[in-house]
């Protein structure tokens, strides 16, 4: 029997290992008897996207709720994870299933649960299903038939993404984005995004939009360092001014520039919340992670939005977009969601904005970085994953708890913020976060200073000093 916990965002396993079927039998048995205690003829949404064996774990997952009397809206195919949090809200559903280990390496699959107003389900609901997990699967539920259910109206067939499209296309000038003076481009990352900016966009430039569930054996996370092919691709072609990448359930976003240099998620914030302000005239809270650059308190000031700094996971950001009035909700990891939409992370929609922002302001990506630099000043960020023994990484992390590092080198620690992690401020303008990981050996160290170069200085000078 394995102990099944989910983590920040769901519960992910190495495929044949521990993602097996019958484990995702035992995870859906806890969830059908949690629904059923909570609500009176229930629904769920369910679907995949395009990692290995992910229709037979959505099946499998479909079978354990109509045999427990649980109505299932079955997605058509690979979809994203925004799109089933769409479909939880369009079809009223009590619960959304989502197979996906998002970013993860290939051999991962894993299992998202989202609510009824369309964002990541709750934590302290999440503790409740995760506490009736069975320790083994009845396994009747394979006798289940789906054209038995499909007649006694148990289980429907939904096209997730055709809703997806349609509720795009009511929310955007897409006609603006297709005929302005820019070049754009995608890489889906072998991800669930490749059909829909194909058929939103289709004149665009495309680059692994296919379907690979090995995905070149990349772990499908739009950062830097795992997509030097789209980079290359965008500073070799010359014409295309901006490049979305998004990751394996098409939740993050990550940008590229004209010259194929990588924008992160920070940049991307500030202009999401300085083109919803200044030029959509739209207010409400902003929330942001930890991790997150300290340029957005300043952006946030200078527009008069209240700022509200949270723990590191989306759902302690979802957990606000559902009682407040949210502007933004975003995370240094490339997770955003914006008013408008649902409290959801959504890498394609994200991009959509930056590109209707280009598009209808007529300015290239790096003149609107530049407005946002004109209030913040400019900055640049990095982040350094460190492996290493675990003893190593206890020490560390209690050395900081225990107020054991007062300078970096040359940088003076001015103050500490120890919301998640450690955060050590080195002037108004830059700092150092150490953070561990809390499953694996691993140290996440993050800075930000006013120039790229000044960024790798401090990462460097703090590693010397943790001795990594």
């Amino acid at each position: 029997m394995t102990k099944i916990k989910f983590g920040t965002d769901g519960w992910r396993a190495i495929i044949a290992e521990e993602f097996t079927t019958e484990n995702v039998a035992r995870v859906t048995e806890a969830t059908a008897k949690w629904l059923l205690t909570n609500f009176d003829k229930p629904s769920v949404v369910i679907g995949h996207d395009c990692r290995f064996a992910g229709e037979l774990f959505a099946e499998t997952a479909a079978r354990v709720f109509i045999k427990h009397g649980v109505k299932v809206f079955l997605a058509k195919g690979f979809v994203s994870t925004p799109m089933v949090s769409l479909g939880n809200v369009n079809y009223k559903s009590n619960l959304g299933v989502v197979v996906t280990a998002s970013h993860n390496p290939p051999e991962y699959n894993g299992y998202k649960l989202k609510g009824s107003y369309g964002g990541p389900l709750l934590p302290d609901k999440i503790e409740e299903i995760e506490a009736l997990i069975p320790d083994k699967q009845d396994l009747s539920y394979k006798q289940v038939e789906f054209s038995q259910a499909e007649a006694a109206g148990q289980l429907v067939w939904v096209d997730l993404e055709d809703d997806y499209c349609l509720h795009v296309e009511k929310h955007f000038d897409l006609d603006a984005i297709r005929n302005s003076k820019f070049e754009f481009a995608y890489d889906a990352m072998f991800g669930a995004g490749q059909q829909v900016i194909r058929r939103l966009l289709p004149d665009i430039t495309m680059l692994h939009c296919e379907y690979n569930p090995s995905f070149e054996g990349q772990a499908p996370e739009p950062i830097a360092r795992n997509l030097t092919e789209f980079s290359e691709m965008i500073n070799l072609a010359g014409n295309i001014d901006c490049g979305l990448a998004t990751d394996g359930d098409a939740d993050r976003i990550g940008l590229f520039d004209k010259d194929g240099s990588f924008v992160d998620s920070h940049h991307i914030i500030l202009l999401l919340i300085h083109y919803l302000k200044k030029y959509k005239g739209f207010d409400g809270k902003v929330c942001t992670a930890f991790s997150s650059t300290v340029k957005i308190a300043r952006l946030c000031e200078y527009y008069g939005l209240p700022l509200e700094i949270v723990k590191i996971g989306f759902k302690y950001i979802a957990g606000i977009m559902i009682k407040e009035d949210v502007l933004l909700g975003g995370e240094e990891s490339g997770g955003i969601a914006i008013k408008g939409h649902i409290p959801e992370r959504d890498g394609i929609w994200m991009g959509l904005v930056i590109w209707e922002f280009m598009a209808k302001s007529g300015k290239t990506l790096r003149e609107l970085i530049d407005e946002v630099y004109a209030i913040t000043g400019a900055f640049a960020f990095e982040r350094n994953d460190v492996h290493l023994k675990e003893t190593l990484k206890q020490q560390i992390i209690q050395t900081c708890a225990s107020g054991g590092y007062n300078s970096f080198g040359p940088y003076k620690v001015q103050r500490l913020d120890d919301l998640d992690g450690f955060k050590f401020f080195l002037s108004d303008d830059s700092w150092v976060m150490i953070r561990a990981s809390g499953t694996e050996p691993l140290l996440r160290i993050y800075a930000e200073a006013a120039t790229k170069e000044e960024t790798l200085r401090i990462l460097q000078e703090t590693r010397k000093v943790l001795g990594v």
